[in-house]
C-alpha cells in the first residue's frame, strides 16, 4: 500500500525555510523527480502564497521543466508571469572560453543576477525564496573543471540562506566522482546540507513495480546545533503524472 506524504514527512517540508537540501543520484537512478516535486511544492502551497523559486538550470531548458510540471498540475509560465518563478537558463547564458569573462564560467555574473533578483523582491517574498540548482556537476563543466569556482559559488549561495532565510536545493550526480578519493566538492556539499536525499537502484536489482530507493537524512536543529536523525529509507515508483512511495516489503 502506498503511504501518502512519505517523502514530505521525511523532509519536514513545513520547516524547509532556511535549510540546504542536497539531492544525490547516479546514472541508474535519477533523483530529478524529487527536484520536480520540491519545485511544485514550493510554488503550490496555498498557505504560502508569497513563495518564490529562483531556478538555475545547467541541465535542461525551460521547456523541459514546464512540460513535466504541467503533468504534475503546475504551470511554470503562469508562475513566471506572476513573478513567482525566475529561470536562469545556463545552457544559453554560459559564456564560451574566449568572451573575456575571466574563465569563471559566468558564475560570478550569475550570482550577481541571483542576488539582484532576490533583493528586488517585495519584503513579503524575501523570506519565502527557494534557490534550485540543476545540476552541480554541469556547473563544474561551465567552470571548466574548476572545483574552487563552484565551491565559491555554492558558499555565496549559502550566504543567501542566512541573509534572506531562503532555502537552497542542489542536485548532483555522485557517481561522476566515484574514481576520486574523498572529492572536495562532494564533502563540502554534504557539509553544507541540512537534508541529504540519495536516490539509488535496488540492492536486489531491477523490479517492474519498484524503480529505486530513497534515503533521506534530515539533520534537525537542536539548541542551534545540527543533530543527525535516523535515516528514512523507502522505495519509489515513477509514474506518468505522479510518484508512489512505499516502505520496503510493503508490496508483493
Amino acid at each position: 500500500m502506498e503511504i501518502r506524504g512519505l517523502l514530505d514527512e521525511a523532509l519536514g517540508l513545513q520547516h524547509l525555510s532556511g535549510r540546504v537540501v542536497l539531492l544525490e543520484d547516479c546514472v541508474e537512478t535519477s533523483a530529478a523527480f524529487v527536484l520536480h516535486h520540491l519545485l511544485k511544492r514550493s510554488l503550490s502551497q496555498p498557505l504560502h502564497s508569497s513563495n518564490v523559486v529562483v531556478f538555475i538550470a545547467f541541465a535542461q531548458p525551460l521547456s523541459h521543466y514546464d512540460r513535466i510540471l504541467r503533468k504534475l498540475g503546475c504551470n511554470l509560465a503562469a508562475q513566471r508571469d506572476n513573478s513567482k518563478f525566475f529561470f536562469f537558463d545556463m545552457l544559453m547564458d554560459c559564456p564560451d572560453e574566449d568572451n573575456g569573462k575571466g574563465g569563471d564560467g559566468g558564475l560570478v555574473s550569475l550570482y550577481g543576477k541571483i542576488l539582484k533578483t532576490m533583493s528586488a523582491l517585495p519584503q513579503v517574498n524575501k523570506n519565502c525564496v527557494t534557490v534550485m540548482i540543476d545540476d552541480v556537476s554541469l556547473m563544474e563543466v561551465a567552470a571548466r573543471g574548476s572545483t574552487n569556482l563552484v565551491l565559491d559559488f555554492l558558499h555565496y549561495c549559502h550566504t543567501l540562506v542566512s541573509e534572506f532565510g531562503c532555502s537552497l536545493v542542489m542536485l548532483n550526480h555522485e557517481d561522476i566522482y566515484s574514481g576520486m578519493v574523498s572529492p572536495t566538492l562532494i564533502l563540502q556539499m554534504k557539509y553544507l546540507a541540512d537534508i541529504l536525499i540519495k536516490a539509488e537502484p535496488l540492492a536486489t536489482g531491477l523490479a517492474s513495480d519498484v524503480h529505486g530507493q530513497l534515503t533521506v537524512v534530515n539533520r534537525s536543529i537542536v539548541d542551534g546545533e545540527r543533530s543527525r536523525n535516523k535515516p528514512c529509507n523507502f522505495h519509489f515508483k515513477v509514474k506518468e503524472n505522479s510518484v508512489e512511495y512505499f516502505y520496503p516489503g510493503s508490496r508483493t
